[in-house]
């Protein structure tokens, strides 16, 4: 041992003696700022990468041969209607419009002989609007979007033969975000713009230079956005410069020798699919995904043809880009593409089935979730899911609103009764006070129910596919402590669109990216919402807690669309109403006879409903043309209603009376489900007392006793008081000095305050006029001085007085104050109707009520519940609820005692300390420069109660929306013959919400699933307190079986039913629904 020698290689070192030159330090900025020179337009681009895009291009005569037809009057015509007209001579340069119209081009193309063998052929078409282009024959094949997007269409294979070939473009004179005037898109549309043709050309593309750009502009980024102390940005900045100096303009093996040099950084697969197989794990999911709103700055009938558009192209991507998953909610848009486009729809279905184009949501549209009543809450998955379940084979999974101002308590409940367990959005990222903690949580509704939810961390549902999106999903994610994937919903949106070319290559560079030098989070395409959504539901299963967020999901901002556009809400409101007596009087009556159940025109119905509260539509966030549609619908709706309603008045053995009418066998006309006794008028200031439970209540004549049940009298001049055996209501210059509960003896009116006090405001929010009123609107309250006071009406059943408010030189205010007889054993309200001429500008007018309560939470409405909320500023939190939504009834109360506001068409409120403040009308003049003005009527009532919240303010904020009918019946009919089939008793906190007919009764079913056998009946209940509810549901009708379903009526317990009575026990603030098999 020992002694051994090894020979130890040396290093022959070539390092110079004598230094050749000097060699400066790069100066940062200067070489970044050189990468965007490289690849940018401006004095370079015939110097630069831009000038090798294209390999040769030809237009004009005889290539490009265009003709035009204009279509008359802004009229949208299909196909086969356009191409049967004459064509005239167009060129490009020339100018078409005005705003809305449509132009068709007839497009003879002819590839010149030296273009002919080029890798890639497109028809670069920009006319700075929208545009479909379709096929000789009639196939609409891919959209255009203008202004430098989307404005090639790949031309096929058969255009290479040398010969002409003849496509149609069909030009809409609107770009993506509609008309508006200059730079500010949310501006009233300009109806006279004119969009110039300027590019028709056949281009000749070079692949390679156009990967080459794709390249750079990824390297680019990271060498501006990496931080700039990591080796990973030096790189991107090193390798950016050198294919830079690669480059040499004209010869195409720079290109080669630039995309070689890019590898270094972006690895060998960067412009292919084949980059998404390196088999690591990515925390960062790409999905496709195309935001149409359904109305915006734009109408209806404009988003039928955006929804085309957009779909037909990413059908076309899919075919090019085989890791693109594509995602899109809103059955009706599904439905609107079935109806006028066949054929994108069958290219649609056919992706559906492969697995790349997926439906989500399972919702009618993406819609507002503080407005609509809890039953169009559950119709919107009523009709949703049973559209895609019927066109595509199964329902949703997951809900997806990424758009919608605010999340209401109960959705997760309602998630979960319509076959939900996840659910998406990102909206509270434009919160403007506080910022929202959490990425992926469990969101619990009022009755405990849960659904996971993710907000995408790149706050952002129309994202670019940038880098710095990708960058985002992590950096912003607030949930990384628990799991730290993330969704990137990438496309153009609102206006459609949806993902580009450039989208799904710079992603593909963003994956190579992360794969070959790292720091940037990996992300993957290739799989879809549900995938990433099952990865999030597995790990919960297996045991990971998600930490919770319980009730709503305020957003903080847009909070004056409760109240813009009042008639839109108020039709809502009414449209609602109507379909809720409809159902369930057609109900009874398709069972108790052979009255046919009219379920194709009450799914018109509500379909109609459901549409106009997409959530720019109810909000009042559209343009005029969008409510002149929603106008227009509501119109129908109202007219088939009152048309189903006057045949079920015939199958009742009722009319209406009129005016001629003799009054005899008056009955009133009830559709509420528990016992009423009130007043009503018969005409000729005469009233009687309808009291009873059913559909027709028995009407008794009011007794004028000695003593006057209720009085009005001028007190000393201008100071009146209304008072009945409940209540004393003094009166002074329109508004409620004192309002006495003699029962109760105590004031209610804060010391020193007004009641009933119109107030109007300044409100010039920071940007989004119909859509937001801010904390400082606040500061600039001004109490409207009235006119004089006068008695109106002074009679034995009801006494009124009316004062009119003059609120500047065009608008007015008239309001009533009227107080009825007093029942015993009912408390008694003070109720309010108003007449308001409105003519302002940038003003909101709202009516206040200090009340001498005192609590640091109120309670609203809210669908099948109530919603809490801070009456303090402590936190910043509290203060964000400076405006808030409910739905009939707000109240405020302390022990023993409460005042409620009761309201018949506003959503609107606010309690700050003991003040309760209705808000009425706003004025806002962008987008639609004429929201709210005109006329409006306005009911409102004050309702103060014994008591905590109950049940008293539940019903009467019920039967005030849905006041007593007077009719007529015939002498054979007594209101008897019609007492309800169906009771519920039990817990007055149980609210039966809903009769209707099973959705696929044999006799009922329109065929689009699976009938049932014979009849049913379908009831929806729920607690609307917040208690432990007991009830029983008691039936005359021959019920062979019972069950509790989900609400999309699937059978999932069996209930034990005895002698038409059915014991059921409702869980805090639960939604219920129960099938009835006759």
């Amino acid at each position: 041992m020992g002694g051994e020698t090894f020979e130890i290689a040396t290093f022959k070192s070539s390092y110079p003696k004598l230094s050749a030159h000097p060699v400066g330090q790069w100066i940062p900025n200067i070489y970044k700022d050189r990468i965007s020179i490289f690849t940018s337009g401006g004095q370079y681009e015939t110097k630069n990468l831009r000038a090798m895009l294209s390999d040769g291009s030809a237009s004009g005569t005889p290539h490009i041969k265009l003709s035009v037809w204009d279509a008359p009057d802004l009229s949208r015509p299909t196909f086969k209607d356009a191409t049967n007209h004459k064509f005239k001579p167009a060129s490009v340069g020339e100018w078409f419009g005005p705003s809305w119209s449509t132009h068709w081009f007839k497009v003879q193309i002819t590839v010149p002989h030296e273009l002919l063998e080029k890798e890639l052929l497109e028809l670069h078409w920009d006319a700075n609007n929208e545009g479909m282009v379709w096929t000789e024959d009639g196939n609409p094949l891919q959209g255009l979007t203008g202004g430098g997007e989307r404005v090639e269409w790949i031309l096929p294979e058969k255009f290479r033969d040398g010969k002409e070939h003849m496509i149609y473009i069909e030009m809409a004179c609107n770009g993506m975000f509609g008309n508006a005037p200059g730079g500010d898109s949310i501006q009233p549309p300009d109806p006279n713009k004119y969009f110039q043709l300027s590019k028709a050309d056949i281009v000749a593309v070079n692949v390679e230079a156009r990967h080459l750009y794709i390249d750079m502009w990824e390297i680019g980024d990271a060498a501006r956005e990496f931080p700039t102390d990591s080796w990973e940005q030096h790189k991107a900045m090193k390798v950016a410069n050198d294919v830079i100096d690669a480059f040499e303009l004209g010869s195409q093996d720079s290109i080669l020798k630039g995309r070689k040099i890019a590898q270094e950084y972006l690895g060998k697969h960067a412009s292919s699919a084949k980059v998404y197989d390196s088999g690591t794990e990515p925390i960062v999911y790409g999905v496709g995904h195309c935001h149409i709103d359904t109305c915006w700055l734009w109408p209806w009938a404009e988003t039928k043809r955006k929804v085309a558009r957009s779909w037909s192209n990413q059908c076309d991507l899919m075919d090019r880009y085989p890791e693109h998953i594509f995602t899109c909610s809103q059955a009706q848009q599904y439905k609107w593409l079935k109806q006028y486009y066949p054929y994108v729809f069958d290219r649609v279905k056919a992706k559906v089935k492969k697995g790349t184009f997926q439906p989500v949501g399972g919702s009618w549209v993406e819609h507002d979730t503080n407005m609509p009543s809890g039953e169009s809450l559950v119709r919107q998955f009523v009709y949703g899911q049973r559209f895609f379940e019927s066109n595509f084979g199964e329902r949703c999974k997951t809900f997806w609103l990424p758009d919608t101002f605010g999340y209401s308590s109960q959705l997760p409940q309602l998630c979960r009764l319509a076959g939900m367990t996840r659910f998406f959005t990102q909206k509270l990222s434009w919160n403007n006070i506080n910022k929202f903690p959490h990425t992926t949580f469990n969101w619990v509704s009022l009755d405990g129910s849960q659904v996971i939810c993710h907000m995408a961390p790149a706050e952002t549902y129309t994202a670019e596919a940038n880098f710095g999106d990708v960058r985002r999903s992590v950096t912003q994610h607030k949930s990384m402590d628990q799991d730290n994937t993330s969704l990137l919903v990438f496309g153009k949106g609102d206006g459609g669109g949806g993902p580009t070319w450039e989208h799904l290559e710079k992603l593909r560079r963003c994956r190579g990216m992360s794969d070959t030098v790292g720091l940037l989070p990996r992300v993957h395409l290739g799989e879809g919402v549900e995938d990433f959504f099952d990865r999030l539901e597995k790990k919960a299963s297996n045991g990971l807690d998600f930490v919770t967020w319980y009730g709503e999901l305020y957003f903080e901002l847009h909070r004056g669309t409760y109240t813009t556009q009042a008639n839109n809400k108020r039709n809502n409101r009414k449209s609602e109403i109507m379909l809720h007596d409809i159902e369930q009087l057609a109900a009874l009556a398709s069972i108790k006879s052979d009255f046919k159940y009219p379920k194709k025109e009450i799914d018109d119905m509500w379909e109609g409903v459901l549409l106009c509260q997409f959530h720019d539509c109810l909000p009042g966030s559209s343009i005029e043309m969008c409510y002149d549609d929603s106008d227009e619908l509501y119109a129908k709706v109202f007219k088939t209603g009152e048309k189903i309603l006057k045949d079920l008045s015939s199958f009742l053995g009722v009319q209406e009376v009129t005016t001629l009418s003799p009054r005899e066998n008056l009955v009133a006309f009830n559709t509420m489900p528990w016992h009423r006794r009130e007043i009503i008028s018969t005409g000729n200031n005469q009233a009687g007392v309808a009291c009873g439970e059913g559909n027709l209540l028995n009407i008794k004549t009011f007794k004028i006793s000695e003593t006057p049940e209720v009085t009005v009298n001028e007190v000393r001049s201008g100071v009146f008081v209304l008072q009945n055996e409940q209540l004393t209501v003094e009166v002074e210059g329109g508004s409620i000095r004192s309002l006495y509960d003699r029962k109760a003896d105590r004031e209610i009116v804060a010391k020193g305050g007004k009641a009933n006090q119109l107030v109007i405001f300044d409100d010039k929010p920071l940007y989004w006029q119909a859509w937001d009123v801010e904390a400082y609107h606040l500061d600039s309250r001004k109490e409207l001085s009235s006119g004089p006071t006068k008695i109106s009406q002074s009679d034995a059943h009801q006494v009124s007085v009316v004062t009119e408010t003059k609120i500047s030189e065009k608008s007015w205010i008239k309001t009533y104050i009227s107080l009825s007889a007093a029942f015993k054993g009912q408390q008694s309200y003070v109720e309010m109707h108003s007449e308001v001429e409105w003519q302002e500008s940038m003003k909101f007018l709202k009516v206040e009520f200090p009340v001498d309560v005192r609590n640091t939470e109120a309670s609203y409405e809210t669908q099948f519940g109530i919603v809490r909320r801070p009456t303090h500023y402590n936190t910043t939190w509290d203060m964000a609820k400076f405006e808030v939504c409910c739905h009939k009834f707000a109240d405020l109360s302390e022990h023993g005692y409460g005042v409620s506001i009761l309201n018949d068409s506003k959503y609107g409120f606010a309690t700050c300390g003991n003040l309760m403040r209705l808000s009425l009308l706003r004025a806002p003049k962008a987008p639609d420069a004429h929201a709210d003005m005109g006329r409006h009527h306005i009911r409102w009532a004050i309702l103060p109660h014994q008591g905590e919240l109950g049940s008293t303010t539940v019903r009467t904020a019920y039967n005030f929306n849905n006041p007593l009918k007077l009719v007529q019946c015939q002498e054979s009919v007594t209101p008897a013959t019609f007492s309800n089939p169906i009771k519920l008793t039990g817990n007055p906190s149980l609210i039966l919400d809903t009769i209707k007919r099973g959705e696929d009764d044999e006799d009922v079913s329109r065929g689009e699933l699976s009938k049932g056998k014979g009849k049913s009946v379908i009831l929806r209940v729920y607690d609307s307190l917040g208690g432990t509810s007991k009830g029983t549901i008691e039936t005359t009708l021959d019920v062979k079986k019972a069950w509790k379903t989900n609400i999309l009526e699937d059978d999932e317990e069996e209930l034990k039913i005895e002698k038409g009575k059915l014991g059921i026990t409702l869980r805090p603030f639960e939604v219920a629904t129960f099938r009835l098999q006759l």
